[in-house]
């Protein structure tokens, strides 16, 4: 059988292994029955349903003709690289390396700095409006998981107290 559209194909077995892994995930908890869940229910019928999807994308990428075939381009590595690395300086500002000495930072710090630094993966960086951002992100996530939720860690570096 012949691929007619790369992108569908593959991202049809990237939702196959996704919904998979839920499933098999799901399976070290009890499921349960649909009138009384268990905590591995939910993940069971995300993972089956994540299949389902990608076996149906999968089946398309084979059965529907396209223009061009739909080529899969070279990978987007600037992108990559600046999310992954801005969720990981969050991480360790919001918790720090204390076997590396690195002190925790807060949750303002560490979310001005998830921003700063995810901003960096677009095509054109306006630092007033990430500025902007980055403040509308510290304030709400403030409010909802230290005020609402009364979540315990850090939210300014331990130097300037909490």
């Amino acid at each position: 059988m012949k691929i007619k559209s790369q992108k569908d194909f593959f991202s049809g077995l990237i939702f196959m292994a996704a919904g998979i892994a839920f499933a098999w995930g799901a399976t070290s908890y009890t499921v349960g029955r649909s009138d009384r869940m268990g905590p591995g229910y939910f993940p069971l019928m995300l993972g089956v349903l994540l299949t389902a999807i990608g076996l149906f994308v999968t089946f398309q990428a084979l059965v529907v003709e396209t223009e061009d075939g739909e080529k899969i381009g070279g990978a987007a590595w600037k992108p990559l690289l600046f999310i992954i690395g801005a969720n990981v300086v969050f991480g360790v500002l919001l918790g720090g390396l204390p076997k590396f000495g690195i002190p925790a930072m807060g949750l303002v710090l560490a979310i001005f700095a998830l921003t700063f630094i995810a901003a960096l993966a677009g095509k054109e960086f306006k630092l007033k409006e990430v500025a902007i951002l980055a403040v509308a992100l510290a304030v709400g996530s403030y409010l909802a998981f230290i005020v609402l939720l009364k979540l315990q860690f850090p939210v300014w570096p331990s130097f300037v107290g909490s």
